[in-house]
């Protein structure tokens, strides 16, 4: 399992910005063709997107197309499945023919290349009511689904809900996600993007929330918000700590014969141990 707790996006018509987003540290950047681009500019910003993942293929790259029922998407898939391409975000996937169609549409790309058939990933990025309803069949749709993504501000749009800094409308939706993600056998999703950028108490809030919700990392689009998100999303050498006592005691109570203590006043049992465990693998990967 690859970690990657912050996305972020960056237009794909704006040179300055791909060449300064080399020299951060988000895990994955996010080439965005859609709506940080002006319809004037989606053929220039293709070729620009396309010159900057052969130049950057050591990173993960994902391109965000545009949407299937535009007439830039065709165009988006044929100049960018190319060497250096990690994935592509698929902007209001909502339902499981979205993926068929756009994974039927890829082979077909790195057949013709002579690439690697299957290594380009899909992330449907869910920003409706239809989406979230059939997120589980979504992430079963295609072996190229690692994890899912959230896209709050048009999925509040679409229910009719106003999109707050508290989040209370949009906890049911990250839920499912989370759900769903779990039940279909995928990678935790991707939480959306914190949209006050100056805000980063609410940012810290907020991705806190996002893990203790179940999600693997978060959407962003601003170089200020990368280190508060890959922060939270990493674990603490407290949670470390912690987390190697719960598995040597628990260990040792097996051995003999147990298996459940108390460590701490806590409880440890088989699932207890298991997040540990789990916890710890994590930092080992980070590290």
């Amino acid at each position: 399992m690859s970690l990657y707790r912050s996305w972020m996006f960056v237009p794909g018509n704006n040179e300055r910005r791909m060449e300064k987003v080399k020299e951060l540290s988000p895990d994955v950047i996010i080439y965005d063709l859609e709506d940080a681009v002006a319809l004037s500019e989606k053929e220039k910003a293709r070729l620009m997107v396309r010159s900057a993942i052969e130049h950057n293929r050591e990173r993960f790259n994902v391109v965000r197309v545009n949407g299937q029922s535009t007439s830039y998407f065709i165009g988006d898939l044929t100049e960018l499945i190319v060497e250096g391409l990690s994935g592509v975000l698929l902007p209001k996937a909502s339902k499981a023919e979205d993926i068929i169609t756009l994974d039927a549409l890829i082979t077909q790309l790195e057949q013709k290349r002579q690439l690697l058939v299957g290594l380009i990933e899909i992330i449907p990025l869910i920003e409706s009511a239809e989406g979230v309803y059939f997120a589980y069949h979504i992430a079963q749709s295609s072996p190229r689904v690692k994890r899912l993504a959230f896209g709050s501000v048009d999925y509040t749009l679409d229910i009719n809900a106003e999109l707050t800094k508290e989040g209370t409308e949009i906890l049911f939706a990250r839920s499912q996600l989370v759900l769903q993600s779990k039940a279909a056998g995928i990678e935790s999703p991707i939480d959306a993007v914190y949209i006050d950028i100056m805000d980063q108490a609410g940012l810290l809030r907020d991705t806190k929330l996002a893990r203790q919700l179940g999600f693997q990392g978060k959407l962003v689009v601003h170089p200020d918000q990368i280190g508060i998100v890959n922060d939270v999303f990493t674990p603490t050498q407290a949670e470390i700590k912690e987390a190697q006592a719960v598995i040597a005691a628990f260990d040792e109570a097996v051995h003999s014969g147990i298996a459940a203590i108390q460590l701490g006043g806590k409880m440890i049992d088989y699932p207890v141990a298991a997040r540990a465990r789990s916890l710890v693998e994590k930092a080992e990967q980070l590290s």
